[in-house]
């Protein structure tokens, strides 16, 4: 393309600043509208982001503006009937997550793009996290030699209390169904980014804080296609050690018959080669901006250069339906009291 895509955006709430910010930096790039149902609330993100026209309807907006890429930053509740509108346009479509408000609700909205020949993307921006590409590199070449296992402990310490998480995102401790389908959708992700198809899951969730409606701890054992071994452990209660707990979250470990990578909360990579006491520390390039390491721009630069016809494109609906399905395999697991197969 050699004229600016046009975005057009859904959505004003705490997150989305994210989105915006990361819009309004982009090159060849350019938000020519943005529709929110409350007037007021998209008149305050025109002003913030120099966005020329605001909306309150998404048809009207939709045939008015012409964008070339619709940007959904609403919740799950208004996702299908938002790609519907969408696909009905023929706009290739960035959908936020949690993607939509079930898997089959989310069946239907893949299936409602695919109808349409619609490019339909979901927000998953774990993977475009510097620290994963990195990690991915670093398994890709050989440098840990044959993967074991790997394990995610998640720490981000905001859920303790009774105003856990009202000064961010308040609707957290109304969700039924919380920290798999709010958090842990984002390591189910980025696990198969990593290590590849999973093949059984097995869980065991509980809620700590009596405050929320839903679970917020838990550990899920993952087994995958290769024979390796996932373990994803979070807890939203504790922390761990890093300038900025929102950074990572958390702490990795991928551990190798060569090597072992561990990821700190601060986004430093060290490798301990086998036999070896001493942790190297690895230089890769990354830069501390937006949100965790500029995921959400790498996301969106990634969507665009597709659109400009440079490199194929990841995280679309079809795929991430499988995400769904180890979600829903994992509540199950937890319920029953039973490993499951995928």
């Amino acid at each position: 393309m050699t004229s600016k895509i046009r975005v057009a955006t859904t959505g004003t709430g705490y997150f989305s600043q994210f989105q915006y910010e990361a819009w309004k930096r982009m090159q060849g790039v350019e938000i020519v509208a943005v529709f929110n149902r409350t007037e007021e609330n998209g008149r305050r993100i025109a002003e913030a982001y120099d966005i020329p026209h605001v909306f309150t309807d998404l048809e009207e907006m939709l045939e008015t503006a012409k964008p070339d890429l619709l940007d959904i930053i609403t919740p799950p509740v208004t996702h299908l009937d938002y790609i519907r509108v969408g696909a009905k346009h023929r706009v290739p479509m960035i959908c936020q997550k949690p993607f939509c408000q079930t898997l089959k609700e989310a069946e239907e909205a893949v299936a409602i793009a695919e109808a349409a020949d619609t490019l339909l993307v979901v927000h998953e921006n774990f993977r475009f996290q510097p620290w994963y590409g990195e990690a991915k590199r670093l398994l890709e070449t050989g440098a840990l030699g044959e993967p074991y296992e790997i394990t995610f402990r998640l720490r981000p310490g905001d859920g303790q209390g009774e105003r856990a998480y009202l000064d961010r995102q308040p609707y957290f401790q109304t969700m039924e169904r919380f920290l798999v389908h709010e958090t842990a959708i984002h390591l189910i992700d980025t696990f198969r980014y990593l290590m590849g198809d999973v093949g059984e899951v097995y869980a065991r969730l509980r809620r700590l804080n009596p405050v929320i409606a839903g679970e917020d701890a838990g550990i899920i054992l993952f087994d995958f296609a290769d024979g390796t071994r996932g373990v994803f452990d979070g807890n939203r209660l504790v922390d761990h050690a890093a300038a900025n707990r929102r950074l990572t979250m958390g702490e990795m470990l991928i551990e190798g018959s060569d090597a072992v990578l561990r990821l700190d909360g601060d986004g430093r990579l060290f490798l301990r080669r086998h036999g070896q006491n001493d942790e190297q520390e690895l230089s890769y390039e990354w830069e501390n901006r937006g949100f965790a390491g500029d995921c959400v721009f790498r996301l969106q630069q990634h969507v665009v250069d597709h659109l400009e016809g440079r490199g194929d494109i990841m995280n679309t609906g079809r795929d991430y339906l499988v995400n769904l399905a180890i979600e829903q395999a994992v509540y199950q697991s937890d319920t029953e009291g039973r490993r499951l197969a995928l």
